[in-house]
């Protein structure tokens, strides 16, 4: 029997999957990046992957005019989902799965930056997305969307309401960065170096001083979490055959 496979699609080469590889990996899936730019996004199989993760970036779910491949990916996304087929999404990737569940994404009051903790709704305290709680989580974006229909949602900010999502057991989805590594992390800040310049109240040194602070007690709560939510996924959902 194959191990069953794990796609991560990346849109920016910094924002990987970070501390969520090792226990993806540790579970038994093999793992590889499909890097938009450089592979062709309409030659992915929406159906085949056995987890599909949906990495981040600094554009807009509906800015499909200026980059044409969005409009792929929620179509794969659209597809997937239908599927019922196990489907994680960080900040864009959230934003994504919104969009090809049919819910709107637009600009939010204002940007998301730094470390900050999430409040969990009753339902998110009784999920894996629970061990997130005990702590600041990390943030990075503009845009917001609003709760897919038949979804639940698990974790808000007081900026962002629409911070966590679920449908089902199959389908995770996270406006912040779980993921993030203190390792690294000096490439977000020169990778975003232009956003950073139109945002003279953000602080790269308290970013890197916070993420000293709080980066090490993420990593350790994002893996609990993954692990938690992977060991859920249906025997045949993890590896393609039924069960």
């Amino acid at each position: 029997m194959s191990e069953p496979a794990a796609i991560a699609i990346r849109h920016v080469s910094f924002e990987d999957l970070g501390s969520f590889a090792a226990p993806i990996e540790e579970a038994g899936y093999r793992l590889s990046y499909h890097d938009v730019g450089l592979h062709d996004l309409s030659k992915l199989d929406p159906i085949e992957p056995d987890l599909l993760v949906v990495l981040g970036g600094p554009i807009g779910a509906y800015e499909e005019a200026q980059y044409p491949f969005l409009t792929n990916e929620i179509r794969i996304l659209g597809d997937r989902l239908a599927a019922g087929r196990p489907t994680l999404g960080i900040c864009l990737g959230a934003q994504l799965i919104a969009s090809a569940l049919g819910a709107r994404v637009y600009p939010g009051p204002k940007k998301e930056i730094g470390w900050a903790p999430i409040q969990l709704s009753d339902l998110g305290r009784s999920t894996a997305v629970r061990h997130l709680d005990d702590g600041p989580v990390f943030h990075w974006h503009g845009d917001t969307f609003d709760l897919p229909a038949d979804c639940d949602l698990l974790a808000s900010t007081e900026t962002c309401r629409n911070q966590a999502f679920r449908k089902g057991k199959s389908l995770l989805a996270f406006q912040f960065h779980p993921e993030l590594m203190q390792a690294g992390f000096e490439r977000w800040l020169i990778g975003h170096a232009c956003e950073l310049s139109a945002q003279p109240d953000v602080s790269r040194r308290q970013m890197r001083a916070d993420t000293g602070k709080y980066a090490a007690s993420l990593q350790h709560r994002a893996r609990a979490m993954i692990e938690e939510w992977l060991r859920g996924l249906k025997p045949r959902d993890r590896t393609g055959l039924q069960d």
